[in-house]
């Protein structure tokens, strides 16, 4: 498996977990900024978990 692949993974990871500890603090918070951006967080969150399992499952079949 080539570095970039391994950077691609981890750098997905990491988008994914920010953009859910970010939408669960402002779910925590309420307010302004989760009415206006909690269900765009959990659309973005959805997402970057697609893509992190898309690349591991690319890398496994690479492998």
């Amino acid at each position: 498996m080539s570095g970039f692949m391994i950077f691609l993974m981890v750098l997905a990871m990491i988008a994914t977990l920010a953009v859910l500890v970010i939408g669960l603090f402002a779910m925590a918070r309420g307010g302004e900024f989760n009415a206006k951006y909690g269900n765009k967080l959990m659309w973005w969150r959805i997402r970057l978990q697609v893509a992190a399992v898309v690349l591991f499952a690319l890398a496994f079949m690479a492998s």
